[in-house]
């Protein structure tokens, strides 16, 4: 019995890498690069958002569709951050593991855009749980992973 546990073991750590479904590092650093690409554009964005006053808008309606779209890309900006990850582990090159890493510091960013859309908030007559809009991120950002990752 216990050969032949030791043995399934070895067959597991001896599998190729293309039976484990590892990319070359050249193909899991373009496709992670993709969406390096996005998460820079939209923290490009959003560095706008910060650097700006904040909008008023006539009424709560036009706020809420403002702010709705702002959390939008804050979910895009997150599966694209959490795509590239993924991306990067199907690979044993650790260049690209750590090249995907480094941009995750932006979901500092995205927490510092929530403040102050918080702040907005009151500004026009409205208000939100950061929580709560944490955790619809989260539920979010599967889904829309699952949209922007690149075909097979």
């Amino acid at each position: 019995m216990r050969h032949g546990l030791v043995l399934l073991l070895l067959a597991v750590v001896a599998v190729p890498a293309w039976a484990r479904d590892e990319r070359p590092p050249e193909e899991a650093r373009a496709r992670m690069e993709h969406h390096l690409k996005e998460v820079n554009r939209l923290a490009q964005h959003f560095d706008g958002v910060m650097g700006a006053e904040c909008p008023h808008f006539a009424s709560r309606r036009e706020w809420s569709t403002y702010f709705e779209g702002e959390i939008d890309q804050v979910v895009l900006l997150v599966a694209h951050l959490e795509q590239a990850w993924y991306e990067a582990t199907r690979t044993g090159d650790d260049d690209v593991r750590r090249t995907a890493k480094a941009p995750r510091k932006r979901m500092d960013q995205a927490r510092a855009l929530l403040d102050k859309l918080q702040g907005c908030a009151e500004g026009n007559g409205a208000s939100f749980s950061t929580m709560g809009v944490w955790r619809r991120i989260e539920r979010e950002v599967p889904q829309r992973q699952t949209e922007i990752a690149l075909p097979q």
